[in-house]
């Protein structure tokens, strides 16, 4: 089978290496606006199994072109493209996923549901890490029990070895990590939802090979299921994982306007805060060979006849010293690439629009993600 692959940035590339090491798949195609720069473990594939083309994806006719005879489509472009994108991939009778990050979107792309149905595919946006991985760990857990109290959601890619004074190094996007500490964050309380305010009701989360960590709301990990669950489950929330005190520093950047997106007048100049906070915190935060790590924990209570149960579903994840592939890049892109392919060999059903914890199936999923070296720890209690 031949999949396609848009987007050759980190978490596309990781996709792509992942669909490489898949038998029954003849053929990767990674496109995008530059395709010149990619990765070292990608090089001994290049005119092989994978075949690199320049693509924008705003040029319709290119899009029909990269997605003809292909399988499925795996999306690693910027959120705001994932609507054309999935519109494209129904045209051409293909499969789609993608990473998600917008809600909005999410529900636009369910509006797709007929179109999908009468083309006989899969469209599953969310397929990444949060949302993603743990949407569909909660989803497991959730089934497991006869009813559900609690979901919490805990997750974070951090540094093995973290430098002051935020003790954070850039694991994917640094305009996507600001959007999420400055957007107000859905939870369920009491059956309903509510939004709080990113980087609040910070509280500890320790591990036993980490250390202590801090948790705290950020926007975007729950996505649609918290609007599915709404009046089924009385508490549900979503937040990030980083070393101790970091919220703190990055709630008082927030809250002095140097996040804000409005320009303000620098010397006759109009500037855009948060565009100086990149400028100025990328280069420092882009640590040259540093390694990261993902901790991730989804606890779901509830009752299991009659009586109280807590599933508990961990992971931490290292940097691949062998093959140079970040943690974030191992737990995202490889989890897009396990959606692509299991919609590929038809695991997947029916057709239709469908976020990723209202479809996969979890237990497979979690099979997946073990031969990769990605295991994910259950205990009951």
């Amino acid at each position: 089978m031949k999949m396609l692959v848009l987007g050759a940035g980190l978490q596309g590339s990781a996709c792509a290496y992942d669909l490489l090491q898949q038998a029954d798949v003849t053929e990767v195609r990674l496109a995008d606006k530059s395709v010149d720069h990619l990765p070292e473990f990608l090089n001994p594939y290049v005119g092989g199994k994978l075949k690199t083309m320049a693509l924008d994806v705003t040029d319709k006719a290119a899009v029909r072109t990269v997605m003809e005879g292909v399988t499925a489509v795996m999306c690693a472009v910027p959120y705001y493209f994932n609507m054309p994108m999935t519109e494209a991939a129904i045209e051409a009778g293909a499969h789609f996923s993608d990473l998600g990050g917008n809600t909005e979107i999410v529900f636009q792309q369910k509006t797709l549901e007929a179109k999908a149905k009468a083309a006989g595919v899969t469209v599953i946006p969310d397929c990444g890490l949060a949302p993603g991985m743990v949407n569909i760990l909660a989803q497991l857990g959730i089934a497991r029990c006869d009813t559900v109290d609690t979901v919490k959601i805990f997750v974070g890619g951090l540094p093995q070895k973290p430098e002051p004074p935020l003790n954070y190094q850039i694991v994917y996007s640094l305009e996507g990590v600001l959007d999420y500490y400055t957007t107000l964050s859905w939870v369920i309380r009491n059956g309903k939802r509510h939004q709080v305010k990113a980087l609040s009701e910070r509280e500890p989360v320790t591990f036993a090979d980490i250390g202590e960590l801090e948790g705290f709301h950020t926007a975007g990990g729950l996505s649609t299921i918290g609007f599915r669950y709404e009046g089924q489950i009385p508490t549900m929330e979503y937040k990030t994982l980083r070393y101790p005190g970091h919220a703190h520093i990055m709630e008082a950047i927030r809250d002095l306007g140097l996040l804000d997106l409005e320009p303000v007048d620098v010397k006759g100049t109009k500037v855009s805060p948060r565009d100086v906070a990149i400028a100025a915190m990328g280069p420092r935060l882009r640590k040259a060979g540093g390694r990261d790590l993902v901790a991730l924990r989804v606890l779901v209570s509830g009752t299991k006849g009659d009586k109280p149960v807590t599933h508990v579903f961990e992971l931490v994840d290292r940097h691949d010293e062998k093959t140079g592939i970040t943690a974030m890049m191992r737990t995202t892109g490889f989890s897009l690439a396990i959606t692509g392919m299991m919609q590929a060999r038809g695991a997947v059903t029916p057709a239709g629009v469908h976020t990723s914890d209202e479809c996969m199936p979890g237990e497979v999923y979690v099979a997946e993600l073990a031969k990769r070296g990605i295991n994910i720890v259950e205990t009951v209690q």
